[in-house]
């Protein structure tokens, strides 16, 4: 399992030993924040952060994101969450709440392009991406020696199409006991219905934003031929529909006829691990809510 040094651990479980984060989305109606606000403060809790929004103040849905100091959370959490059930009742809410001491154990899965996943690395690495990072899976051998050199375990399970199903079993075994969150970190594989169902929007992908104008093979050739004046990328949850899942984060560059394929290529990579690196740290930290085929996003 790849962790932080002990120091830097200690002191993110410091920094945030009392704090909790709510999520909410509920049927909108007059109260809501009231009857958070004021339960939390029954609770002897201090809010640090509170973020909302509602699609029809008269027939919409209702999404909030609120961060609370309260002391001793950790004893406290369970009985706190069942304090709050009749209030979740009262407004038909869906909501979790969370320490935010506790990391989220995290998969990531790729094949040979590295650039997104060193971006993941490196992030994590710096301290900045605040997941344990528990296994790398790969249908490739050729990032073991890197992955390694981070102390990560890498498991390389080919994956052909007569034994699809075979490797994903081994895939589903690898993730062991199971984790929270799973990158695909340009994992060139479509992941089977099965598959998605042990993890529903808990699988965060990326891919070049030029579709579906340049599906198939080589967008960045097509695009170069079709003299392109913004490349981007997108970040979205994997659902059975391919890459049309709920989207986290997107974000384009401006190019000019002055660049050739290659350098397209390399400035795609580079808003490609920026946009992924976004979505999974919001995804960790909490930020992303699901509406339809649609995300709520706290940033």
């Amino acid at each position: 399992m790849l962790r932080l040094s002990e120091r830097e651990w200690q002191a993110y479980r410091q920094k945030n030993k009392d704090r909790a984060r709510m999520l909410i989305s509920c049927p909108d109606r007059a109260g809501i924040v009231a009857a958070v606000s004021t339960f939390l403060f029954e609770q002897g809790a201090n809010i640090v952060q509170s973020d909302q929004y509602t699609t029809d103040p008269e027939t919409g849905r209702f999404f909030m994101r609120i961060e609370f100091d309260v002391v001793n959370l950790e004893e406290r959490c369970e009985a706190i969450k069942q304090a709050f059930r009749p209030v979740a009742e009262s407004y038909g809410m869906d909501w979790s709440l969370v320490e935010a001491k506790k990391r989220k154990r995290m998969a990531i899965f790729v094949s040979k392009e590295d650039h997104c996943l060193l971006e993941l690395l490196w992030l994590w690495k710096s301290g900045a991406l605040h997941a344990d990072i528990e296994v790398v899976v790969s249908n490739h051998p050729d990032m073991r020696e890197t992955v390694e050199s981070f102390g990560i375990p890498y498991r390389h399970i080919p994956v052909t199409k007569e034994r699809k199903a075979e490797a994903e079993e081994e895939q589903l075994a690898a993730l062991g006991s199971g984790v929270d969150v799973i990158v695909l970190a340009r994992y060139m594989q479509i992941l089977s219905p099965r598959f998605l169902q042990e993890y529903p929007m808990r699988i965060i992908n990326i891919h070049h934003s030029f579709l579906p104008a340049f599906i198939g093979a080589k967008p960045y050739e097509q695009a170069y031929r079709r003299g392109v004046k913004l490349i981007g990328a997108t970040a979205h949850y994997v659902t059975e529909e391919l890459d049309a899942g709920p989207i986290i984060e997107q974000d384009v560059l401006r190019v000019t006829h002055e660049q050739d394929v290659e350098a397209l290529k390399q400035l795609g990579r580079q808003v490609e691990r920026t946009v992924l690196a976004r979505a999974v740290g919001w995804h960790l930290e909490d930020r992303v809510l699901v509406y339809g085929n649609k995300t709520i996003v706290f940033p």
